[in-house]
């Protein structure tokens, strides 16, 4: 069950001593890994923006809310952050409405 969604911007002055492009780089790692449209030589591109946005949004709704996390603990990301109090199935990702069609949460 999802808790809450809600935008909030971040304004503020960053820590040059502390910037780092490491987690980006890792995220994009772990996206290009996980999706074949990502690597190189590949036949299985999407035609169409609005399937490559869908399929983009499948893997990251797999990624923080169906898999465990070593890292955290066996939690997933969703569940770390207080998003969710479960691990969601394939199932629950398929009943998602679609949000180009109006809808976020089953």
């Amino acid at each position: 069950m999802v808790k809450s969604i809600a935008r909030t911007p971040i304004y503020g002055v960053p820590d040059t001593d502390h910037i780092s492009t490491a987690y980006v780089e890792r995220q994009n790692l772990t996206m290009r890994v996980s999706m074949r449209r990502f690597t190189r030589l590949t036949n299985g591109f999407s035609k169409k923006a609005e399937n490559l946005q869908r399929a983009l949004a499948l893997n990251f709704m797999y990624y923080n809310f169906c898999r465990k996390h070593i890292s955290l603990k066996g939690k997933t990301p969703a569940i770390a952050a207080g998003l969710t109090d479960r691990f969601w199935t394939l199932r629950d990702l398929a009943n998602l409405r679609d949000v180009m069609d109006g809808g976020l949460a089953a």
